[in-house]
C-alpha cells in the first residue's frame, strides 16, 4: 500500500474529533482569531489610511483588508498547526491513541491538516464580513471567491507548520517558527504595502513564500486591481500544502512509531 494513501473517512474522523472539541471553546477561540485582525483593521485602516490615501490606485481600507485577510488565514493555521496540535501529540497523547485504532500516522496529519484550513475559514470568513462593514470590499460579484481560496491558503501553511511542529521539542521552540517564517511574511508579503517597493533581493525573495501568492490572489478578488497569473498563484499554495503534508507525514512518523 502507498504510504500517503488516505482513507477519506479516516481523515474525516479526525477532522470531525478536533472540530467537536472546538466547539466547546468556539467563543473564546472565534475571540483570539478575529480580536487581532479587527484591531489591525480598524487601527490601520481607519487611521493610518486617512493620511496614506489611495495605495495602488485603491483606498487603503480596501488594500489592507485583504492583505489582513491573508495574514489571519496564515496565523490561524499555523497556530493550530503548532500550539494545538503539538498539545495533541506531545502532552495528550491524542495521535498516539489514534494509532491504537486503524488510523495511521498519515490520515492523522490530513485531517490535522484539513480541520487547521476550516479554522482559517471560520476566522477569515468573520474578518471578510467586518472588511465588507468597514468598505473594504469593492467588488462583491467576485469577493465570494475568497472564501475558497482562504480555505486553500490554510492549507498551504497548516503543512508546514505541521511539520515543524513534528520535531519541536517544546512550546519555546515555536518562537524560531514565528521568528524566522511567519513575521518575515506578516510584514514583507504585500499585508500592509506592494511588494515592489521593496529592494530587488527582498522581492525575489518574497515571490518564493505562500503569503505572497496568496495576497496576489484575494486582493484582485475583493478590489479593482487586475487578477494575474492566478494559475501561478494557485499553484504555488497548493505545492506547499501537498509538500507541507508530506514532510509532516514523514516526521511525524518518525517521531511517533520510533
Amino acid at each position: 500500500m502507498n504510504s500517503l494513501q488516505l482513507f477519506p473517512l479516516h481523515v474525516l474522523a479526525v477532522w470531525r474529533r478536533n472540530f467537536l472539541v472546538w466547539k466547546k471553546l468556539a467563543g473564546a477561540s472565534m475571540l483570539g482569531n478575529f480580536g487581532d485582525p479587527f484591531l489591525y483593521l480598524l487601527g490601520l485602516g481607519y487611521g493610518l489610511g486617512l493620511y496614506i490615501g489611495d495605495m495602488n490606485g485603491i483606498p487603503y481600507m480596501a488594500f489592507l483588508a485583504s492583505g489582513i485577510l491573508c495574514s489571519s488565514a496564515m496565523n490561524t493555521a499555523t497556530f493550530e498547526s503548532l500550539y494545538s496540535a503539538f498539545t495533541r501529540m506531545n502532552q495528550q497523547g491524542t495521535w498516539e491513541s489514534m494509532l491504537a485504532t486503524p488510523l495511521r500516522v498519515q490520515e492523522i496529519i490530513a485531517g490535522e491538516q484539513m480541520w487547521a484550513a476550516t479554522k482559517s475559514l471560520i476566522s477569515g470568513s468573520a474578518i471578510f464580513v467586518v472588511a465588507g462593514l468597514l468598505g473594504g470590499i469593492q467588488q462583491w460579484d467576485t469577493a465570494l471567491l475568497a472564501l475558497p481560496v482562504i480555505f486553500l491558503i490554510g492549507l498551504a501553511f497548516a503543512g508546514p507548520a505541521l511539520a515543524f511542529c513534528a520535531i519541536s521539542p517544546s512550546y519555546d521552540f515555536f518562537l524560531y517558527y514565528f521568528t524566522l517564517a511567519v513575521t518575515p511574511m506578516f510584514l514583507f508579503c504585500g499585508v500592509f504595502y506592494p511588494i515592489d517597493t521593496l529592494p530587488a533581493f527582498a522581492q525575489m525573495v518574497a515571490q518564493v513564500l505562500p503569503l505572497t501568492h496568496a495576497v496576489a490572489l484575494i486582493r484582485p478578488l475583493l478590489t479593482e486591481m487586475p487578477l494575474t497569473l492566478p494559475w501561478l498563484h494557485v499553484g504555488v499554495l497548493a505545492l506547499y500544502a501537498l509538500a507541507g503534508f508530506t514532510l509532516a507525514a514523514h516526521l511525524a512518523s518518525r517521531r511517533l512509531l520510533r
